[in-house]
Parts: structure tokens; sequence; C-alpha cells
């Protein structure tokens, strides 16, 4: 009885750990099909467009219930576009732990934008857990050269897609009334509009019909990449409507840890003792936020 009363009030943080897991694996296909010959761009479309066409058919209708919302739902669009096109091509340019470490100085921006935009004014617990989440990233990325800060495209864009998700976080969390499926409708088209620009500009197209039509191998891992996105899509839009934003933020730093060890055993990266060490902080920074969340669930 008591496993079953706790249930319900842990999945939210359950569907946030799931698409943590799923963003810190899917780096590598993404790298298979650039090998490939798919650039970031084109990728993403292929890889977003089976879900997008399933989210049509499942909440095409009932998105226009909420079309008297379109302002906030298309800058939730733009704001996710951006964010997972920007993810994809960093992953793509730089290395790995370092790229999304940079992404996660996300809570400094969550934190900021949910004081200005939502009120919500972080107790003590909130200013200790991100305190020790951002310490952790700084003991992983410090190499004895001052501040830890982007040193190529990748990272760049990997603080620029931090960035992005900060405001996407948000825009979810005052759009909670709207149904998780129409809200991760209007991802999907995010992502779509976003790349669209990009891949015309990669000029890739030829070389990727050249690939898809010789190695059938890369129409598997574009299925598995949209089924896992899918599913995270779904399962983050469920976690950001029933907790906050600033707590959501950390939960997802589970990321690096998924990404740390996907690194070792999927691309040869070194992890060094000082990232070991950030990486237990950040550990526990969710393991902590977890144990709190029922503080701040929606019912």
């Amino acid at each position: 009885m008591r496993a079953l009363y706790f249930t319900p009030r842990l999945l939210p943080v359950f569907a946030i750990l799931v698409a943590a897991t799923a963003w810190g694996a899917v780096w590598y296909p993404y790298r298979v099909l650039n090998a490939g010959g798919l650039g970031g761009g084109l990728a993403s479309i292929l890889t977003y467009l089976p879900g997008l066409l399933l989210l049509w058919w499942l909440n095409g209708r009932r998105s226009g219930e909420w079309r008297h919302l379109w302002r906030g739902l298309l800058f939730l669009a733009l704001a996710t576009g951006w964010t997972n096109l920007s993810y994809v091509l960093a992953v793509l340019n730089g290395e790995i732990l370092r790229v999304m470490l940079l992404f996660y100085l996300a809570p400094v921006w969550t934190l900021l934008l949910a004081w200005g935009w939502l009120g919500e004014v972080p107790d003590r617990r909130g200013y200790a857990v991100l305190f020790l989440a951002l310490a952790g990233a700084w003991v992983m990325l410090d190499v004895g050269h001052g501040p830890p800060l982007p040193m190529n495209t990748g990272e760049w864009l990997g603080l620029a897609s931090g960035m992005g998700f900060a405001v996407a976080n948000i825009l979810s969390r005052k759009l909670a009334v709207v149904p998780e499926g129409v809200r991760s409708l209007w991802i999907f088209v995010g992502v779509l509009t976003v790349s669209a620009p990009i891949a015309l500009y990669e000029l890739s197209l030829p070389t990727a019909a050249a690939s898809l039509a010789a190695i059938p191998d890369l129409w598997a891992w574009i299925g598995l990449i949209a089924v896992t996105l899918f599913v995270a899509t779904h399962a983050v839009q469920f976690g950001l409507a029933r907790i906050s934003p600033n707590r959501v933020i950390v939960i997802l730093l589970f990321e690096l840890i998924v990404v740390a060890v996907t690194g070792v055993w999927w691309a040869d990266e070194v992890i060094e003792l000082r990232e070991w060490i950030g990486g237990a902080m950040i550990l526990a920074a969710t393991l902590v936020t977890a144990s709190g969340v029922t503080h701040d669930t929606v019912h």
C-alpha cells in the first residue's frame, strides 16, 4: 500500500528521468547518421517527421480547441525547435561531455526566467540544489585556465541549446493547461520549421539520398531516433506540467551521467577524476530534488 501511495507522486520524476536517459544516449545515433552523409538539419527533419505525422493523427483536430493560445504555442514551437536543432548540431561538432555540461548551464536561465515570468521565488533548498549542480558542472569543466567557456562551435551551440531549453521549460509551464499531445505537436512542428533552412544550407540532400539508398541500416537508425524522441518529448511535457521548471532542470541533469557513460562506451572519451567528482555532485543534486518533488507537484 505504501508503494502504491507514492507511485503517482513520483511518476513525473520518472518521466523526466526517462527523457534525460533518452537525450543522453540519442547523440550516438545522430553521429551515425552524420557519418552516413546526413547533415544535422536533414537528420532532424527525418527523425522528427514520423512523430509529427503520428501526433497530427492523434491530436490534429483537438489542437484547434487551443487556437486562442496560438502565440504562446508558437513561441514554444520556435524555442523547442531551436533547442533540439542546436543540440543535434552541437553533439555533431563537439566533445559530447563538454557540450552537455555547457547545455546544463540552463538552470541559471531557468531560475531567472521562472522568477521573472512565473513569480516562483526559489527557497533555500532550491538554491542549495542549484548551487550543488552548478558546482559539479564547474568541477567537471575546470581545466585550470579560468572559467569554463565554449572553445568551439559545438560548445557554443550547446550553450545556446541550454538557453533555448530554459525558455521552453517556462513556456511549457505557462501552457500546462494545454494537453501534452497538443504541446508535443507544436514542438515537432517547431523542430521541422527551424531545421528546414539549415538543411537547405547544408546542401546534403544528394549525398543523403545516395547514402539512404546504399545503406539500409540508416533507416533503422532513423526509426530508432524517431521513437526515442517521441517518447522523450511526451515524457518531459508530462513532467513539466506537474513539476516546477527549477526542479525539472535539475532532475534532467541525470542526462550528464548517461552522457558520461555512453561517451566512454561508444566514443572512447576519457573521463578524468574531476569529471567523476563533478558528475557525482550533479547526481546528488538530482536525488535531492527528486526527494522533494511532492512539495510542488500539481494535483
